[in-house]
């Protein structure tokens, strides 16, 4: 068992912030869940309330079904992973592994059977006794992980453990925790404001902003079909291209401009927005993914083309980002008044920079004057009011 719910939970502190509001979603059993946004936005507080560590202001929180508002932590059968490893310095790894058995008073033998079948999992039976001193970032985490293994707990709730791990290490320790929570199917909810860690590890990502559940989805969905602009411009390395555009009736149908720029609107692109196609006439926020783009070969059509100069070339190895001029109104925060995008996230100068990803193989100079294609079906639009997908 291990199913966790949140039912209008608010949370509002003393001082009138209110860190999370009217919060609704369901986590299956056995489930991976990824809250993840940037600083602030109230995923760390919504993982407390779920511990116990922070009172809810209103709604409810229930795990297989027991609402747990009014429950300590210690009732709520959960084990608790934190970013700062919260190991006791005095103590070897297995009496660290074996405190919390320890507390709720388990035998002897039991308890030394949990402790070495949790030292086995993580690969940690031969630090069993040395001391946290002794060991590595990596190593601490273990043992942090361990000691929650041992508990057997309906849910594992995780926050931010992989955050004070050199790069290296921190994508070893993915691989571990996924295979770990795919072999104990324990229900987890982890926190991160990595995007990248949060679309590797969960099986469905929750992405926040500013206390409001923006998009709950399976990573691939929250890539393809983003459902606001903020979603769109945190997920995805480089994020979406996103800037002000109009959408017009051109020779061959509807079509969108965004400066000197224009690209059609096929009828891929009308089937998953047909709101935009009673929009002509009408300014919408263009969004366009850096991968989309390629190299014209004489294959694809004006409708798709687009004509700029190449303003830097970042070659990173398989793969080069080529950044291209644009005279294009970037978005921001200001030119939305319901504010779906945190504050600063877009540049907020009237410089518009369009960033594709191509093959190194047919790269540009800078300072060339390049055709590229876009692939039209790809395109995204967003409401520039609401910060809504136009779907």
């Amino acid at each position: 068992m291990g199913e966790v719910s949140f039912k209008n939970v608010v949370k509002r502190f003393p001082d009138g912030t209110t860190a999370v509001n009217k919060l609704n979603f369901d986590v299956a059993e056995g489930e991976f869940l990824v809250l993840v946004g940037p600083s602030g936005c109230g995923k760390s507080t919504s993982l407390r309330m779920v511990a116990g560590l922070e009172e809810i202001t209103r709604g409810e929180i229930t795990i297989d079904g027991e609402v747990v508002n009014n429950l300590t932590p210690r009732e709520r059968d959960i084990a608790m992973v934190f970013q700062t490893y919260a190991l006791y310095p005095h103590m070897n790894v297995e009496q660290n592994i074996a405190f919390p058995l320890r507390m709720a008073k388990i035998s002897g033998d039991q308890k030394k059977r949990r402790v070495a079948e949790a030292a086995d999992i993580l690969d940690i039976a031969d630090l069993l006794g040395r001391f946290p001193r002794e060991l590595s970032g990596g190593q601490r985490q273990r043992v942090a992980m361990g000691r929650a293994i041992v508990r057997e707990p309906r849910v594992f709730l995780m926050d931010e453990p992989l955050s004070n791990l050199d790069a290296k290490l921190r994508v070893q320790m993915r691989g571990e925790i996924s295979h770990l929570q795919r072999a104990l199917k324990t229900t987890t909810v982890y926190v991160t404001h990595d995007q990248v860690e949060a679309m590797t590890l969960g099986d469905r990502v929750a992405v926040m902003h500013e206390g409001v559940l923006q998009q709950l989805a399976s990573p691939a969905m929250l890539y393809a079909e983003p459902e606001t602009v903020f979603v769109a411009s945190f997920i995805g390395s480089p994020p979406m291209n996103l800037c002000n555009a109009m959408v017009e009736d051109g020779p061959d149908g509807l079509q969108v401009r965004f400066g000197k720029m224009t690209l059609g609107i096929d009828q891929t692109c009308l089937s998953k927005f047909p709101k935009v196609e009673k929009m002509a006439g009408r300014q919408i926020v263009l969004g366009t993914r850096p991968e989309s783009f390629f190299m014209a070969d004489g294959s694809a059509g004006e409708a798709s083309r687009i004509r700029t100069k190449v303003d830097l070339v970042e070659m990173l190895g398989a793969e080069a980002l080529v950044y291209l001029q644009s005279d294009a109104q970037p978005i921001s925060s200001a030119s939305i008044p319901d504010r779906p995008v945190a504050e600063g996230i877009f540049k907020r100068s009237q410089k518009y920079t369009i960033v594709a990803r191509l093959a190194p193989q047919v790269l540009p100079r800078v300072g060339e004057l390049v055709d590229l294609h876009y692939e039209l079906g790809a395109l995204h639009f967003f409401d520039p009011k609401s910060g809504k997908a136009l779907r």
